[in-house]
């Protein structure tokens, strides 16, 4: 699954990676969480590409109460093709939401009979650069001709690299298939949901600071030890990529 993330890379990055005709109006973010809004890239009606602001949480234009957004921030992208409420996004929605790394919670056995303990970690590019997440978006209008733009997040298994930390992680899209992914023209592209190579990504643990979503700094990507790295056992992840955190410099 994906339930938070992150984006602090320089627009004119943003704008390069996903074929932009100019940097967008974004700022970093080191925490972001379901239901708030967030940067999308998609095809516009003209057939370039754009970044726009959706809600994390995805209405389905029949849903009678947009409150069912909070309940579907990931879609399984091995069911999308049939599930009702993600289908038509799938077949003419499909959109990327830029990212420099996106946070799980790896479980820990307790000590002393306690119980298991959730450690939280930061996946990212080996390489430290940015990567595109799979996504689907709606258009909501309820009766009184309000409109609500949201998107969810395509998850798929987890490749070995990051099996130990959860068995979900979102579907990630190399920039070779962006084309393919974001064109609504091109109704097949289930060739394109399967697990991102695990040679190119890495984890690391973070501190516990990441737990609370008011929490949004750059301070939240750095490595932190596990309180039982120190034990027989214990397994700490990858190193963090080079310059992860220097990249709040360019602002």
């Amino acid at each position: 699954m994906c339930g938070r993330y992150e984006l602090h890379s320089h627009p004119a990055a943003i704008a390069l990676a996903f074929g932009l005709a100019h940097p967008p109006e974004v700022r970093a973010r080191y925490n972001i969480a379901p239901t708030t809004d967030v940067p999308v890239v998609r095809v516009s009606a003209d057939g370039h590409r754009e970044l726009v602001r959706m809600r994390w949480g995805l209405v389905p234009r029949w849903a009678k109460d947009p409150a069912i957004g909070a309940r579907m921030i990931n879609a399984r992208g091995e069911t999308i093709a049939e599930k009702p409420s993600f289908h038509m996004a799938y077949r003419r929605h499909r959109c990327l939401l830029p990212a420099d790394g996106f946070y799980e919670w790896m479980p820990l056995p307790g000590a002393g009979g306690e119980h298991a303990r959730k450690q939280p970690v930061h996946v990212v590019m080996k390489d430290g650069g940015l990567f595109g997440m799979a996504g689907l978006y709606e258009r909501w209008r309820s009766v009184e001709g309000e409109v609500l733009d949201t998107c969810t997040i395509v998850t798929t298994g987890s490749n070995a690299r990051l099996r130990p930390v959860h068995d979900r992680m979102p579907l990630i899209v190399a920039p070779e298939h962006y084309a393919r992914w974001l064109d609504p023209g091109i109704d097949e592209v289930a060739d394109l949901i399967v697990p991102f190579a695990s040679e190119a990504m890495a984890w690391y643990t973070i501190s516990p600071r990441v737990n609370n979503v008011h929490h949004d700094d750059a301070s939240l990507i750095l490595h932190t030890p596990p309180p039982a790295a120190a034990e027989p056992g214990a397994h700490d992840g990858d190193p963090p990529p080079p310059h992860a955190p220097e990249q709040e410099s360019l602002f």
